[in-house]
């Protein structure tokens, strides 16, 4: 196991501050994790999510979601996958670990060889399988498209997918779980394109039914000084309405597609929800909160210019209403990945720190 290298120091001059409808619970970060009457560690919590290779700069996470077989994860864990080896090349990080919202204590699910550059493109179904992008350099600057590789619950690879299956750079992606099936979409930061993977999921195997399908097209995409590349990046599903929303990263824009689930044709870019230049700076992460609002983490690649704060995440309404925003990050190209589950009563947000190396878990409590 992986040891906790950074948590969070709780003070009872607590600050808080306002997301998705709830009082987040921030307190300064430093010294070790404070512990409750039964030992437990007290959220906030901040863990490094560097693994023993030294890979650096977090991009996916994902929470492993109940009922996910196997005694490798377990419910309520977040996966962290890595973009940059230990020398900070990007795009050759290998690694995807595991973390404990609780103790903090970390392990490694995955470690392959490298380059892979693991992306913002990861999700977990809970029938067993982890899903993980890759974009690789072989120089540090040059991307390239990886595949879209399929783990089974002991982090074995068991398939990929890679540009035959539409799959050209898997740069985010969103799940519909249900259960003995799912639908996977996936964006393509070296087309501009999003595709969606209809699989079956059933008695441990892992199928694809029919054939991938563009269901929209037409984002800006390409090459960034800072990023390695720029194009659709986070995307959010609300199931109950069937729209996929997407973090265009290159057009610095949030867009709606209508119908993604069901669609056979491609919907081109969708429809615009929201694209105040002020506030964005290069959408990458992307989620959709407990009260129905957007979250987005700005990523700030060197090919978009706005008077955005660095390293933003901010807050807007399906329908384009700014809510708030806030920085986890002095330093710019420090927000990438984020995540709202339910753990009882308990709300708690995570976010993925790339210039620290971190993940933060907050405990949300009711405004």
């Amino acid at each position: 196991m992986m040891s906790t290298i950074r948590s969070v120091h709780c003070r009872r001059n607590t600050r808080f501050i306002s997301l998705a409808g709830v009082a987040v619970t921030v307190a300064a970060i430093a010294g070790p994790a404070c512990a409750g009457s039964n030992g437990e560690v007290l959220l906030p919590l901040q863990v490094s999510t560097v693994p023993g290779n030294g890979d650096l700069n977090p991009y996916g996470l994902a929470v492993v979601p109940k009922g996910f077989p196997g005694e490798r994860l377990t419910q309520g864990q977040r996966l962290v996958s890595n973009f940059n080896n230990a020398a900070n090349s990007q795009g050759m990080g290998s690694t995807i670990i595991s973390v404990d919202p609780t103790s903090g204590q970390t392990g490694l699910f995955f470690q392959g060889a490298p380059p892979i550059g693991f992306t913002n493109a990861l999700s977990i179904a809970k029938a067993g399988f982890v899903f993980a992008g890759s974009v690789f350099t072989t120089d540090g600057s040059t991307g390239q498209a990886g595949p879209l590789f399929v783990f089974n619950q002991d982090g074995r690879q068991v398939a990929q997918f890679a540009q035959s299956d539409k799959i050209n750079g898997p740069w985010g992606m969103a799940i519909h779980d249900q259960g003995k099936t799912a639908q996977l979409f996936v964006s393509n930061v070296f087309d501009g394109t999003i595709t969606r993977l209809d699989v079956s999921l059933q008695n441990g195997t892992f199928t694809v039914i029919g054939s991938p399908v563009t269901i929209a097209s037409g984002y800006a995409f390409g090459p960034d000084p800072t990023a390695v590349v720029v194009g659709p990046a986070g995307l959010a599903y609300d199931s109950t309405n069937d729209i996929l929303y997407v973090a265009a990263e290159g057009d610095n824009a949030i867009f709606a597609l209508a119908g993604a689930a069901k669609t056979t044709t491609d919907l081109g870019r969708g429809t615009l929800v929201f694209a105040d230049s002020t506030l964005l700076h290069g959408p990458l992460g992307l989620i959709l909160a407990p009260n129905g609002n957007l979250i987005t983490a700005n990523a700030d690649p060197s090919t978009i210019t706005s008077t955005a704060g660095p390293s933003e995440i901010v807050e807007f309404t399906p329908a384009g209403q700014f809510v708030r925003t806030f920085s986890i990050d002095s330093a710019p190209g420090s927000a990438f990945a984020i995540n709202v589950v339910t753990k009882g009563n308990v709300k708690q947000f995570s976010y993925v720190d790339d210039a620290q190396a971190t993940l933060t878990i907050l405990r949300l409590a009711p405004e």
